[in-house]
């Protein structure tokens, strides 16, 4: 070749610049040129071949060990593109090679996961389309999200079916939500029409309060009750202002027609609340029970009872709870009391009253001083902690429960402290 002074089988320098040979259908291209010696810009070429043989190696490597293979055909074909264009002298042919057995092995994959995913999406439509068919929308909507959610996971399909199943897909899930719309609208109509019979018949309530003849629209009160009960479900918090304005009129009315008619009143109490009335006064006498361990055995029962009757918001008695609960509290913390006294003190019930009282109250102080350092150190490491929405709630509970403990044994504390000063 003329004017050519180094050469190998793959490059020559000519002319003061570096030449790589050209291979498949490619013609010869400078790569470079000589800065210093022929030889160093021969050598550096070369060096720089082993960077393409590296970036090769490394991609098979990277397919062997990943589990998404697939993903690799972008990053192999972008490879292919920079050794053709790669500036290093060395025989290019067998990496090239690779990349091809590579890519041919890559496809072959693909193909077999495209009609894998072709049949995971068939078979998420067909548990979709069984799914949508429920009237449970709430549970329907879940399972739709989760099978969608597992649809997205999937990977593609080939091209020609990619349109079609996506657009069946779509449509199954349009359609459960297109009735879910018009299911819920009938609802809201419905809902709307029950509300405005409401107010009409707490209308027809104030009108005949307004009347004043007691005994003449008694009847048609009596009516009026009746369309009440048979007007239909609504949502409470929709309903309440109305029902109380309904049931405001309604006790009014019956208070001056019996007071008009001469009747005496009898105050009829829900059974459920008059069920927990009898089990706070309960809890309050057992409190107050010289066997305490025997009370406390009893209020567990009653919790349990408690638990089981379900009273409607609008008819609980708030201050019956709530003695209901500081009863309990304090049976508890009076039993703690005597466990931790009859541990220390085997001879407890042979003291003197006032011995057992001052007794009690020491060791009482001790646990109110123990409660106090705990609550303390249940803030702090509230305090100290990352927020998020569920572990607020969690710890918000537990402070508020560690207060009201601490409240109940501040109380039993000062009862105690009175009757040490009674006590002669």
């Amino acid at each position: 070749m003329d004017g050519v002074t180094l050469e190998n089988e793959y490059a020559y320098i000519k002319d003061g610049k570096v030449f790589l040979k050209g291979y498949l259908d490619m013609p010869d291209r400078q790569i470079g040129e000589v800065k210093r010696t022929e030889e160093e810009a021969f050598q550096y070429f070369i060096n720089r071949y082993q960077i393409a043989v590296n970036k090769v190696n490394q991609l098979e490597t990277e397919i062997t060990d990943a589990q998404n293979k697939g993903s690799f055909l972008t990053k192999l074909t972008q490879l292919r593109k920079r050794l053709l264009n790669f500036d290093g002298i060395g025989d290019f042919i067998p990496l090239l090679k690779k990349l091809d057995e590579q890519e041919e092995y890559l496809r072959s994959l693909i193909v077999g996961n495209q009609a894998n995913n072709l049949t995971i999406k068939q078979a998420l439509i067909d548990e979709a389309k069984e799914a949508k068919e429920d009237v449970d929308w709430g549970v329907v909507a879940d399972k739709l999200q989760d099978i969608k959610t597992r649809w997205i996971r999937t990977g593609p399909v080939d091209k020609p079916y990619q349109d079609e199943i996506e657009t069946e897909f779509r449509e199954v899930l349009d359609d459960f939500y297109q009735r879910r719309k018009a299911f819920y609208e009938e609802q809201n109509r419905i809902i709307g029409e029950r509300m405005e019979k409401y107010m009409e018949l707490v209308k027809g309530a104030e009108q005949l309060f307004r009347m004043g003849n007691w005994e003449l629209s008694f009847a048609e009160l009596k009516r009026l009750q009746n369309e009440w009960k048979n007007v239909g479900d609504v949502p409470p918090k929709r309903l309440k202002f109305e029902f109380r304005r309904f049931k405001k009129l309604t006790t009014l009315y019956y208070e001056k027609y019996c007071n008009a008619k001469g009747i005496q009143i009898k105050t009829r109490v829900d059974p459920r609340v008059e069920a927990q009335q009898k089990m706070m006064e309960e809890a309050e006498r057992l409190a107050d029970a010289k066997d305490i361990f025997a009370s406390t055995e009893r209020a567990k029962v009653l919790l349990n009872d408690w638990k089981n009757i379900k009273v409607p918001s609008h008819l609980a008695v708030r201050n019956v709870a709530e003695r209901f609960r500081a009863a309990c509290d304090k049976i508890f913390e009076l039993s703690y009391l005597m466990k931790v006294i009859t541990r220390k003190l085997p001879n407890y019930n042979y003291l003197s009253e006032r011995q057992q009282v001052l007794t009690k109250y020491r060791e009482m102080e001790s646990i109110v001083t123990r409660a106090r350092g705990e609550l303390k150190q249940l803030i702090e490491s509230y305090d100290g902690v990352a927020r998020n929405p569920d572990m607020d709630k969690i710890m918000t509970s537990n402070i508020q429960t560690q207060r009201r403990k601490l409240l109940m044994k501040e109380v039993i504390l000062e009862e105690l402290r009175r009757a040490a000063q009674n006590v002669g």
